[in-house]
């Protein structure tokens, strides 16, 4: 399954007037393709402090003080605000827990739902051109190289290849202005024939003239069949033939009856399978012109088996000979890699090395490590991508430390001593002296360790799935990016377009009236309606991680529900990956995969919902389910006794344990590991220890599993 965040031993703290307060202490978990994982905890727990590491938005006075965040070849922790744009919104969005932080009070709705889809239009046009152009040249480079004696054709074939995308390129542009201006006139229409059957149409004559130009705009061949067109080019002239004397009369049936010929002919025109540009394109030079007429569906099937045969089969196997010529010597490169690293994790597994040398070996190893980076590779490798910019940071903390440690300590001292010093004079100072803020040099050196020794088990993976790479599936990943791509350089934003979707994403997240409401402001919304348009602007540039922030918690108890069974279905019909972040475990209880229980800033358990609900081992996580309320539960709920701890001061072992009604002597002097319980679910608690004493669950919590289990049946839950 494939992993699209990957977070790896985060750790963050704030500073305070106080102190430094430790928010998130050592996490680690994957966030895998499809999936809901849910992060569950009080507040404080560090849920919120994660998801916003994540988006790059820690407050001001944030301290990261160790971990990655892994994405798409990049570490979040260490990107350039101007890196974060172009993610924000494209590839990572978020909705936050009260829809009013995120509006703005005096801009109209419709203006907010379209400003992020125009700004950001334009630079994903740049970055497709970018990156098609880039991924051509590359393929091109590993096909000669594999095929030496073929050069020439390949490079014809290449030529060719990218002859029949600029074919694509034009076929595809002007569809989409033409599906545009289709999507326009339906939009038009529906106004129109709202306002007639109301008897308030107003400036009848401007409003005909737009549906018309939008009509014979929209006149094109993959948009409105041949046999279509005559009859929508008609409907289109009569529409305002004698248009003082409807004016005039008031009468507008006729109008209406044209506008609904339009309306039925548009509607089918803008349904059905998108047309295969690329396999037209082919088909039309090889016919010497002309465009391929019949259904959609079958032109479609009919040039892609032209396409195939004619020019795609040998071009493919070639792209494939010479993608497998490249993972062949990338292999050779990681190998390359792997001795450079055995050497520097010798020469740094007893201490950091003296400054000289240990700039020579980063600086070997780092160079090895980027030399074996792929670029042909589609799903970017986001550990070995971001291996050499972890390692430089971590030596460049390292020697921070080692040149301002000693001075931090010094001055502590000394302000130490003089506070002491009123104290025994009888005085009280009105100040306390914050302890140092300094490198633990230990804990980066074993940073540095734990960094070369995850990059050589991901490299012994590697090498152990070499022997089973799919390269045909490759090389079709790889030129399905080379088209999409194509496709991204003509997918144009423009305002009208950008209003299409923003009515559409209204619709679509149940707003009702959304042509009416599109102009209203933020304040002429219920709580509801609000959240519902923050998750729309959330889903604007259509988002790859989408992070939800306790969206309901500011809502009342049935507009929660629907907001839930929103998301929940957002999710499954756009594929989104989803983070969220909640306080109350039966929020999540039928959206999330996966399950993270967070306390004082550690994960404290981790699995699949079912073992999070049907298993739980932590004691948390039991006073967590004993204190969520249902309808069948006969025993008294529990709350949580006392509070979390004061992360300023954090305790030296289990977080949980003055709160623990199971806890024992080692939970006040050790924090526990993680205990595997399957290979998916695990818990940091002693109880899992073999020498811990057998503990029950708390009553409440078994008589709910119970219950669960009914309610879901099946045999498994049965037994």
């Amino acid at each position: 399954m494939e992993k699209k965040l990957q977070v790896r031993s985060l750790r963050i703290s704030f500073r305070t007037v106080s102190g430094k307060l430790q928010a998130v202490r050592d996490i680690s978990f994957d966030l895998y393709k499809g999936e809901t994982l849910a992060i569950v905890g009080e507040s404080g727990s560090g849920k919120s402090v994660t998801s916003k590491a994540i988006l790059g938005i820690l407050a001001g006075n944030a301290i990261i003080e160790g971990g990655e965040i892994l994405y798409d070849g990049q570490d979040l922790l260490k990107i350039s605000e101007e890196d974060f744009y172009k993610l924000r919104g494209d590839k990572l969005s978020m909705i936050f827990q009260d829809p009013l932080s995120s509006l703005n009070p005096i801009m109209r709705i419709g203006k907010q739902l379209t400003e992020a889809m125009l700004l950001k239009g334009k630079a994903r046009q740049r970055s497709n051109r970018r990156d098609f152009n880039r991924k051509m040249k590359l393929m091109e480079e590993a096909m000669k190289a594999a095929n030496p004696a073929e050069t020439d054709s390949i490079g014809e074939k290449c030529g060719r290849f990218n002859r029949l995308e600029m074919k694509h390129i034009e076929l595809e542009r002007a569809y989409n202005e033409a599906f545009e201006a289709a999507s326009e006139a339906l939009v038009e229409i529906e106004n129109i024939l709202f306002l007639i059957d109301k008897k308030a149409l107003k400036d009848a004559g401007v409003r005909f003239r737009e549906v018309r130009e939008f009509a014979l705009r929209a006149e094109n061949p993959f948009v409105v069949t041949e046999s279509d067109a005559p009859a929508l080019r008609a409907a289109a002239k009569s529409l305002t033939t004698g248009m003082g004397r409807q004016v005039s009369s008031g009468d507008y049936s006729k109008a209406a009856s044209e506008l609904k010929t339009i309306q039925a002919i548009l509607t089918c025109a803008t349904s059905g399978e998108r047309p295969d540009f690329f396999a037209i394109g082919y088909a039309q030079q090889a016919n010497q012109g002309g465009l391929p007429s019949g259904d959609r569906a079958a032109v479609n099937a009919r040039c892609r088996k032209a396409l195939e045969e004619g020019f795609m089969g040998e071009f493919s196997r070639l792209a494939q000979k010479g993608l497998d010529f490249n993972d062949g010597k990338y292999a050779r490169l990681r190998q390359a890699a792997e001795k450079e690293l055995d050497a520097a994790m010798k020469a740094f597994e007893k201490g950091v090395p003296a400054d000289a040398s240990a700039s020579a070996i980063v600086g070997a190893l780092t160079r090895a490590v980027d030399a074996s980076v792929n670029p042909l590779d589609v799903v970017k490798d986001s550990l070995v991508c971001t291996f050499s910019g972890s390692l430089k940071a971590f030596m460049e903390t390292y020697r921070r430390g080692e040149k301002t440690n000693g001075g931090k300590i010094r001055k502590y001292e000394r302000q130490l001593a003089r506070h002491r010093k009123l104290e025994e004079k009888g005085k009280r100072p009105d100040w306390t002296v914050a302890k140092p803020s300094i490198v633990d040099l230990d804990q980066t050196h074993e940073n540095i360790m734990h960094l070369m020794t995850r990059l050589k088990e991901h490299y012994a993976s590697l090498d152990a799935a070499e022997a089973t790479r799919d390269t045909v599936q490759k090389t079709e990943r790889l030129i399905d990016s080379i088209q999409d791509n194509a496709s991204g350089m003509v997918d144009k934003m423009t305002k009208r377009r950008a209003r299409n979707k923003a009515l559409k994403l209204m619709e679509e997240v149940g707003i009702p009236e959304p042509r009416k409401r599109y102009r209203d402001y933020p304040f002429q919304f219920s709580g509801g309606m609000r959240q519902r348009i923050v998750i729309a602007i959330a889903l604007a540039a259509n988002p790859d991680i989408l992070i939800c922030d306790e969206p309901t918690t500011a809502l009342d108890v049935t507009i929660q529900a629907q907001i839930l069974e929103l998301i929940n279905k957002l999710k499954k019909e756009r594929q989104l990956t989803v983070i969220f972040i909640t306080h109350d475990l039966g929020v999540v209880a039928n959206m999330a995969d996966r399950i993270a229980v967070m306390y004082a800033g550690k994960i404290v358990e981790y699995g699949l919902s079912e073992e999070i609900f049907y298993e739980p081992a932590h004691p948390y996580t039991w006073a967590l389910l004993s204190s969520m309320p249902d309808l069948e539960t006969r025993e008294k709920l529990e709350a949580i006794p006392g509070t979390p701890p004061n992360m300023i001061y954090p305790p030296k072992g289990d977080a949980f344990a003055e709160r623990n009604l199971y806890a024992m002597k080692i939970d006040l002097e050790r924090q526990p590991p993680q205990f595997p319980i399957t290979e998916t679910h695990w818990a940091a608690t002693w109880l899992l220890h073999p020498n811990a004493p057998k503990v029950e669950m708390p009553k409440a919590v078994s008589e709910r599993i119970r219950n669960m289990r009914a309610r879901t049946g099946g045999e498994r839950n049965a037994q």
